[in-house]
């Protein structure tokens, strides 16, 4: 058992949402992680906007932790791994290439987004298999964007969802994975992304994760 995870039945397959704004899926044993956003923080303290750094280290330090939690063999990083071509600055590439050395047998696999289309491709030194979006395996169309045509169920990110729980006096803001019948869209797994607050439509399901375990609230 994962701590605080929750097990749920989408596309005729099982899935395990992760209170690490991730999924795991058991039968391939593949952790999948939405929106990572490597060099981000790089980014904007090339256009001189002050952000705190070793954002890099806290995603890397996030995988690290989940794939002991899970045994995962392999990783599916559902687009924007990188965020701009600053992303390619030597301190960011150092960091990512001495990980991958660490986890050289752990099959990388990147479905481009649109940010990947502007910085550009991972270093080839990553080692990661990069396909275009839908790419399926078994009953699952693994995409960046949500609403693109796929053959099957979709699972995707680009959204960053967030769901908004208030009360009279406050609201607090949590990352969500929201799922419909023909998709679900999972929380940015990257440090310093920001989430953007979703109104579920008919017939959508929304768990939210508090950091520590995943609950359904609709």
């Amino acid at each position: 058992m994962i701590p605080g995870a929750l097990t749920v039945e989408l596309g005729g397959d099982q899935l395990i949402l992760l209170p690490q704004k991730a999924a795991f899926w058991p039968r391939e044993r593949m952790l999948i992680i939405a929106d990572i956003h490597f060099g981000k923080a790089a980014a904007f303290r090339s256009f001189g906007i002050p952000v705190p750094k070793g954002t890099t280290s806290e995603n890397l330090q996030g995988l690290d932790e989940l794939i002991a939690l899970t045994g995962a063999r392999q990783v599916l990083f559902l687009g924007d791994f990188l965020h701009a071509r600053a992303a390619h600055a030597a301190s960011t590439q150092a960091a990512m290439l001495a990980w991958r050395r660490k986890r050289c047998d752990l099959i990388l696999t990147l479905v481009r987004g649109n940010h990947d289309k502007h910085a550009g491709d991972p270093a080839g030194e990553l080692g990661i298999d990069l396909v275009d979006e839908p790419w399926t395996v078994g009953p699952y169309s693994f995409c960046h964007h949500p609403d693109i045509a796929a053959p099957a169920y979709v699972l995707a990110g680009h959204v960053h969802p967030v769901y908004v729980l208030a009360t009279r006096s406050d609201a607090l803001r949590l990352p969500c994975f929201i799922a419909g019948p023909q998709r679900m869209i999972l929380p940015s797994f990257g440090a310093f992304t920001g989430g953007h607050a979703l109104r579920p439509e008919p017939g959508e399901r929304v768990w939210v994760s508090s950091g520590e375990a995943v609950h359904s609230v609709r």
